[in-house]
């Protein structure tokens, strides 16, 4: 079902009117009150605490906080032997750190194991901006949604990023929480009853083309539906959070009333949400799909907004896909 019709109004509404909140900013805010309610809650960061907006959490409970350094590898096998040890682990570094440099550790002592440690990881994609293609990761949602016991979540704004930290803390096992650097509206409730790890979420209902979306690119996609509207097209915007385990069936649901599909990421276009969607759909229910992600390269210094125009993410290339979409139907 679609969202109620004041949320979905108030998604029309101008981008200064919502205002604009890193991502980061939310995994903050929610790891600081896990801390409040659970003292098995224990917090791990590589030298960037501050960046990652975990500096509350470390001044209010100096105890369960520590730093590791630079030392990712390490970081990940000591927040193995916490779990061990009963607690729950949030460990948080740079997405490209905290997944390519420690893929090892991750597959051998958390995941391999079913270890309850969360990794939470800011910083990805190409909107980490200029810091450029070395710290740029666009291959962790593939490396990471293809572990056994691994959920994998990337939410949509600021809002989503504080519901989805206390959503893995409540799950048993290895969780990866994957947001950004820049501040980008906030458009999602902060306790939105829809929500739910696993489940997509229709922001907006359509007839033509479903759009599957997920991260900073989804206040794109819907931005890009509502743009189609005047063109008399119907798009359904879909918010998929959870990359694992995927919503099969909501998937399925829409798909089978349009017949065509689009998905948008900010990642490769192999293995991301890309890969998980063409999976569900080469085996369920065969139709045409066509993504909006990066086409196979790495990335480059430089401002998100120039980037994600220069790799075809924004809300311009979305609608160029989905008036490619309608002619393979």
């Amino acid at each position: 079902m679609e969202l109620s019709s004041v949320y979905r109004s108030s998604l029309r509404d101008k981008m200064e009117q919502r205002g604009l909140k890193a991502t980061r900013e939310g995994f903050g805010k929610a790891l600081y009150e896990l801390g409040l309610q659970d003292e098995r809650v224990v917090a791990l960061c590589a030298d960037l605490t501050e960046s990652l907006k975990m500096d509350k959490f470390r001044d209010h409970f100096p105890q369960r906080f520590f730093e590791c350094g630079v030392a990712e590898a390490n970081m990940i096998s000591v927040a193995a032997g916490l779990a061990t040890a009963g607690f729950i682990p949030f460990v948080g570094t740079f997405a490209n750190f905290g997944t390519g440099r420690v893929y090892d550790q991750i597959r051998q002592s958390v995941a391999y194991s079913e270890k309850n440690v969360k990794i939470c990881c800011s910083h990805s994609g190409l909107s980490l901006g200029e810091d450029g293609a070395t710290h740029q990761i666009l291959e962790d949602i593939a490396l990471m949604r293809v572990l056994p016991n691994m959920c994998v979540v990337v939410p949509a704004d600021a809002h989503q990023t504080y519901q989805a930290t206390k959503a893995i803390y409540a799950i048993e096992g290895p969780a990866y929480l994957r947001f950004s650097r820049p501040k980008t509206p906030v458009f999602l409730p902060e306790n939105d009853p829809t929500f739910q790890i696993g489940k997509v979420q229709v922001l907006k209902e359509g007839q033509d083309v479903s759009l599957f979306a997920c991260g900073l690119l989804v206040w794109h996609a819907l931005q890009a539906a509502y743009a189609m509207e005047k063109q008399n097209i119907s798009v359904e915007v879909i918010n998929v959070h959870t990359i694992k385990p995927i919503d099969i069936e909501g998937i399925l649901t829409s798909v089978m009333k349009t017949g065509v599909a689009v998905v948008a990421e900010e990642h490769q276009k192999y293995g991301g949400l890309g890969g998980a969607i063409a999976e569900v759909l080469v085996q369920h229910y065969p139709v045409p799909m066509l993504q909006v992600a990066v086409n196979d390269t790495f990335g480059e210094s430089g401002t998100p907004e120039a980037l994600f125009e220069k790799y075809g993410l924004n809300t311009q290339a979305i609608q160029k896909q989905l008036l490619n979409a309608l002619h393979l139907k």
